[in-house]
């Protein structure tokens, strides 16, 4: 039975560890889905599962700058669906941080077009590498990595090689 115990114990730690990550994670994108909706308005759910027809590039995605939230462009030359996704984006940034590609999936996960999830990622003057100093931090404070596992957890998200590194030398790794 001993043996048994150790086999269980030695063998549950991978698995141990992999669930409390996803357990957190499954935490924190609940706590962002609440802290999204409960701001939100009646009209807020109609105008995110609309689709645009402008082009999901009409605003660039800066990488560099060292602002979090541009002023919003003005509402003449935004659908409501483009406003309600820029405004998501907004309050995930506030919240949370995400790589750019995790940021457009979880609009999209919340019923967004590709086209205004993109479009309010992209309205946005995010600094990716901020996101990705952000995330690495946030990940030292629930559980050890590596610098290797931490910047692999990092690309994984979402965010480039480039960006995850630069994240994870800002944590000391």
């Amino acid at each position: 039975m001993g043996v048994m115990m150790e086999m269980s114990s030695a063998g549950a730690v991978k698995p141990w560890f992999k669930k409390k990550r996803f357990w957190l994670l499954g935490l924190v994108g609940i706590s962002i889905l609440g802290a999204a909706f409960s701001g939100s308005s009646p009209d807020d759910s109609a105008g995110g599962q609309q689709s645009s027809s402008s082009p999901a590039s009409s605003a660039p995605a800066d990488s560099s700058s060292s602002s979090s939230v541009a002023p919003p462009p003005s509402s003449a030359s935004e659908s409501r669906s483009q406003e309600n996704a820029r405004e998501s984006a907004e309050s995930y940034l506030d919240f949370s941080a995400f790589s750019r590609k995790g940021l457009i999936g979880q609009l999209q996960f919340e019923g967004f077009s590709e086209a205004d999830a993109t479009y309010g990622v992209d309205s946005l003057n995010v600094d990716w590498n901020e996101q990705a100093a952000k995330s690495a931090e946030s990940y030292l404070e629930f559980s050890s990595f590596s610098r290797k596992g931490l910047i692999d957890q990092l690309i994984f998200e979402g965010f480039t090689k480039a960006q995850a590194e630069y994240g994870v030398a800002q944590t000391g790794l």
